[in-house]
């Protein structure tokens, strides 16, 4: 069940798109373009922002847009082009067509992150240096207590109080 949608304070509609109002936009934009998102909802008699019409579009409605499951050589290709471009979405959108970066990025962080893969070599050399600097760092850290503990008897439980 779909929550039903509400207005701000502005008239802006918040919520769930209907069937009309996707068809509006999609008219909207196929007649004239999309150069400027912000104009767009009042020229298509829209009750939403430029934001949310301009996610709708580029997640939803624009043609030529795949759904769905991501192939084995489409999540390779992800992960070559995140090697490549780094947490650049739209750039990946733009080589593997047919996929919103919205929709990469959530299959990256879903699926590929989590794998916990380091994808080169390069990559796994800089962990490992990092992991050895946090424990240089504790350790001296560590051995920066027993140093300040010992002359004062701190923290020691050979100390007595005789009071």
């Amino acid at each position: 069940m779909v929550r039903a949608p509400t207005f701000d304070s502005n008239g802006i509609k918040k919520g769930a798109w209907s069937k009309e109002e996707d068809d509006r936009l999609r008219a909207q934009v196929e007649r004239f373009g999309h150069d400027n998102w912000r104009r767009l909802p009042s020229l298509a008699g829209l009750a939403r922002c430029g934001k949310s019409c301009r996610l709708r579009w580029m997640n939803y409605l624009k043609p030529g847009l795949k759904r769905g499951k991501f192939t084995k050589i489409e999540e390779e290709h992800i992960i070559k082009l995140h090697d490549q471009l780094g947490n650049k979405w739209s750039a990946m959108a733009a080589k593997l067509h047919g996929r919103s970066d919205n929709e990469i990025k959530n299959y990256w962080h879903a699926h590929i992150k989590k794998r916990g893969r380091c994808h080169n070599d390069s990559d796994h050399h800089l962990h490992e240096e990092r992991d050895e600097k946090n424990i240089d760092l504790y350790s001296f850290a560590r051995d920066q207590d027993d140093v300040l503990a010992k002359p004062y008897g701190l923290f020691s439980p050979q100390i007595c109080c005789n009071i």
